[in-house]
């Protein structure tokens, strides 16, 4: 049996409808790397020219505002797909993918995807429902941030950071983005972010241990958010 028959990827992406004669094309024509934490995936402006599948590890698709600033869009967990879009409009991705901590991801070439994309009908069907997907992501956290003030935008990252990818052993959220991320995240100064948590501490919605941060109240910061 190949590893792509038995990758994580394939059980949540749109390569879980793939045959087993299609799973192992994949596994010979595909790259596998091993990407170090804070090391590009790819960068704003590449060609992509392919898709990514994330075996393991976490990474950021991020925006460099016109001020220097890097806005986190999004968070790619394993069994995620990178690089969809981009292959189906065939332009420069917008976005930059950053490694969170150490990773492994696959490639398969553009060529081999649209293969698959022209002979297999429910490939193309789930790739392009899973870049529908995304785009409503986009949409909705657009509205969120116009519609939400600031402390129910913290609010509602911290209660995704914590559903989403769980705790360390010491009760401190699993994936630690720096305050400056955050604040990017969430769309504010980094000052304001700063004094929020400090707030939000004050409150036991968490607790802040270094540059660590611990969620205690996990309803109230659902409430909030919502």
């Amino acid at each position: 049996m190949s590893k792509c028959e038995q990758c994580i990827v394939r059980e949540f992406s749109s390569l879980k409808v793939l045959n087993k004669d299609e799973l192992v094309h994949l596994a010979k024509c595909k790259t596998s790397y091993t990407i170090k934490k804070g090391e590009h995936i790819f960068e704003e402006g590449d060609n992509v020219n392919g898709i990514y599948c994330i075996q393991s590890g976490v990474c950021k698709l991020s925006k460099l505002s016109s001020n220097g600033k890097d806005q986190i869009v999004k968070l790619v967990k394993p069994g995620e797909l990178l690089g969809q879009r981009e292959m189906i409009s065939d332009e420069p991705t917008n976005l930059s993918a950053i490694a969170q901590e150490d990773m492994e991801v696959c490639f398969i070439p553009r060529s081999e995807v649209l293969s698959l994309f022209d002979h297999n009908n429910q490939f193309s069907r789930n790739l392009m429902k899973n870049i529908c997907d995304d785009l409503k992501e986009t949409s909705e956290h657009v509205v969120s941030m116009s519609q939400k003030n600031v402390k129910e935008r913290l609010a509602e990252a911290l209660v995704y950071l914590h559903e989403t990818f769980g705790k360390n052993e010491d009760d401190s959220l699993r994936i630690q983005l720096s305050r400056e991320e955050l604040a990017g995240m969430i769309g504010t100064a980094t000052e304001s972010l700063i004094r929020l948590l400090s707030d939000f501490n004050r409150l036991g919605l968490i607790e802040l241990v270094g540059k660590k941060i611990v969620v205690k109240d996990i309803s109230k910061l659902k409430r909030m958010g919502n």
